[in-house]
């Protein structure tokens, strides 16, 4: 049986508009629910202390309490590995120091908290912490790399690109969450991310070797790179956070037996084969999306001062 897509969901499930920092209307929206998974979240590219807290704490501790109140058996929330910043040690395990890289790291660190003192008032949560993860219509970051493959202009990379960095398919995300929805398991973290990732320069050399792209892998100075991109953001020219630039140059994996072992989750597609799928919908909806920009991963971003690497040769 072919997985469902959202066309297939229609008149099979009942959407709810609403606003996680609207207490009243998380607490009408969460009744009469069994579960619940809590995805709702404000990105780095928000900028501002206030905004992201006031959706990433305050809208999650709204979420907690509606599920304490009206008995709901079972909550997920979805952390991220942003939460261990600039990697240590590798591969990262659930149990590694948590080093946060700005409000966003700061506020899912939060989050976290929250779920484990709801935990124990008696509430039972999993936590899933999720590398970056891709899958068709999520853009984000990654309209830059393959609009300059489309495009067969160079790819620019933050170092020389052979940093190993693990990612994630949204079909496994998916995956993850209804398991640790339905788990026997409970007040558990999980690391989540694909079992088969190699550099950024190899993962992407497949992406313009499946393109037919003339494209060519461009390495960029690490750390006078990232002195521009700091400012940049300061100055609000660039949605790139230091969340981004930070560990993009970095080695960066995790452990995932933990999920393997308690959730019986696997991961079923590697890197390579995530962003292949990503950029061919990328493709395939070009003119749809090109000048469709936003503060989501479903649409690109204004990558304002960064646009001018696509009129680079």
């Amino acid at each position: 049986m072919a997985p469902l897509d959202a066309a297939d969901l229609i008149g099979r499930v009942r959407f709810e508009r609403g606003d996680v920092r609207d207490g009243a209307r998380v607490l009408e929206v969460v009744r009469g629910h069994d579960g619940v998974v809590h995805a709702a979240a404000a990105l780095p590219i928000q900028r501002t202390r206030r905004r992201i807290y006031s959706a990433n704490i305050t809208g999650t501790r709204h979420v907690l309490d509606a599920c304490l109140a009206h008995g709901v058996e079972r909550v997920v929330y979805v952390s991220s590995t942003a939460v261990y910043g600039v990697p240590k040690s590798l591969p990262e395990t659930e149990e590694s120091p948590l080093d946060p890289i700005g409000y966003y790291g700061e506020s899912k660190v939060a989050g976290e908290q929250l779920c484990a003192r709801y935990g124990r008032q008696g509430l039972a949560v999993n936590v899933l912490r999720p590398k970056t993860f891709l899958g068709p219509e999520r853009l984000g970051v990654f309209e830059l790399w393959f609009e300059a493959i489309y495009s067969d202009k160079r790819v620019y990379l933050l170092g020389d690109g052979n940093n190993r960095y693990q990612l994630l398919a949204v079909a496994d995300v998916v995956d993850a969450l209804v398991k640790a929805l339905h788990s026997k398991v409970y007040g558990e973290t999980f690391n989540i991310g694909a079992r088969e990732f190699g550099t950024w320069r190899s993962d992407l050399g497949a992406v313009i070797r499946y393109a037919g792209s003339q494209s060519k892998l461009t390495g960029l100075p690490v750390r006078p790179s990232q002195a521009v991109l700091a400012v940049l953001e300061r100055l609000g020219l660039s949605p790139i956070a230091a969340w981004h630039y930070l560990t993009m140059p970095a080695d960066s994996y995790i452990a995932i037996d933990k999920a393997e072992r308690l959730l019986d989750w696997h991961p079923t597609q590697s890197n390579v084969e995530l962003l292949v799928e990503s950029y061919r919908w990328y493709a395939e909806h070009r003119a749809e999306v090109l000048h469709k920009v936003g503060s989501t991963h479903r649409v690109g971003w204004n990558f304002q001062v960064l646009d001018l690497v696509r009129w680079l040769p």
